[in-house]
């Protein structure tokens, strides 16, 4: 200690022959290093003097003794320790009182473990794996069905459909056309490739039709009106010796009365009632 150390730089006490603590390159007499300096203890509310371990968590301070968990009161100096509401606990009672239960094992996810959240559910890394390869998933992308997840190949490899006509996997949405999955972009007339899903269609030889091209390609004329007869929505027609009609055309040649489930008679291209053709 040199000459101007030899008091106390508080109480100018000489600090010959007595122990002194330094600070800022100040001598103190361990009273008043004490009384000046020395940091409350966090438990039993006593200076933490400098001859004591102090130790220190988040601007908190406590003695060695005292540094103790909140509830079993077990020490805590050199192991690992939670903090809950400013209460300093030991792992056990922490996962005890606080820690989530893994989702699959329903045992506690201990402090520091890493963990995984999906749909307000915990799981341990270990856990949290496709219900099928039993690999991590981690954060790669999933499907869950049935409560159990899946990684997207496993998944599309078990349940998923595919497209009757490209062959893919349907990961969602899409349509089913004669008991077959197909996507909706697919799903298209087989004449001019228009997207039918959500549109009125016609089949023919199994494949799907827009009204437009099967009245092109193949709907029977009416022999009235001319014009196709597509039979969308159960609509009605009549046929007869090769010729057909909408049945809002099929009507006597003369009087235009209804011949729909009535007897009628024939005179060249002309069907009549019984009475118009009885009269001719």
């Amino acid at each position: 200690m040199t000459s101007n150390q030899t008091d106390c730089h508080y109480c100018l006490q000489s600090l010959r022959g007595r122990k002194y603590a330094l600070r800022e390159e100040n001598a103190y007499c361990v009273t008043c290093y004490d009384s000046l300096f020395a940091n409350p203890c966090e438990e039993c509310k006593k200076p933490i003097e400098c001859d004591s371990k102090d130790l220190a968590y988040k601007g908190r301070h406590w003695h060695e003794r005292c540094f103790n968990c909140a509830k079993c009161s077990h020490s805590l100096v050199e192991k690992p320790f939670a903090a809950k509401d400013e209460l300093l606990l030991c792992t056990g009672c922490y996962s005890n009182e606080y820690s989530s239960k893994c989702f699959h094992c329903q045992k506690t996810i201990m402090p520091g473990s890493r963990k995984m959240e999906f749909k307000g559910s915990s799981w341990h890394e270990s856990c949290f794996v496709c219900q099928y390869c039993r690999q991590p998933l981690g954060t790669k992308p999933l499907i869950t069905k049935d409560n159990e997840n899946y990684c997207v190949p496993c998944f599309e490899k078990q349940f998923a459909h595919h497209c009757y006509s490209c062959k893919k996997v349907i990961t969602s949405g899409g349509v089913t056309y004669h008991d077959q999955p197909w996507h909706k972009e697919c799903f298209v007339c087989a004449g001019c490739k228009t997207q039918l899903s959500g549109q009125r269609f016609i089949s023919k030889d199994e494949y799907p039709y827009c009204v437009d091209c099967y009245s092109r390609f193949y709907a029977e004329k009416c022999a009235a009106c001319k014009k196709p007869i597509t039979a969308l929505g159960g609509a009605k027609f009549i046929s007869f010796e090769e010729r057909q009609w909408h049945g809002e055309c099929f009507n006597c040649a003369k009087c235009s009365v209804s011949l729909v489930g009535e007897e009628f008679l024939t005179k060249q291209d002309d069907v009549l009632c019984n009475e118009c053709g009885s009269a001719s």
